[in-house]
């Protein structure tokens, strides 16, 4: 399980990336979120925690171990799980993204 969400992460990523380089902003920010909720998920079950795989769920439990009760990530990050599913919401439902606020 734990391969498959990092394989799914690095994909992501990749997608990100070039969605990006050819100007495809709206794609670019719902793969990027998508690398990151991955990212997330690996970084949960790495800590010994099996997550129900739910966007809130996920975001919870990453920002309470890896934030509140660890400390192991810096507090600026907290909210970038976030702040990225909001931009993949507008990209996708709203008004969309461009370059300038990718």
């Amino acid at each position: 399980m734990l391969e498959s969400f990092l394989s799914r992460a690095r994909e992501n990523l990749r997608a990100a990336e070039v969605l990006f380089e050819l100007e495809l902003y709206n794609a670019s920010a719902n793969r990027g979120y998508y690398a990151a909720f991955h990212a997330a998920i690996v970084a949960i079950y790495s800590a010994g925690i099996t997550p129900t795989i739910d966007h809130k769920i996920v975001r919870a439990l990453f920002s309470d171990y890896f934030f509140n009760k660890r400390k192991i990530l810096p507090s600026k990050f907290k909210d970038y799980l976030r702040e990225l599913q909001n931009k993949r919401s507008e990209a996708d439902y709203k008004s969309g993204v461009s370059k300038k606020n990718c």
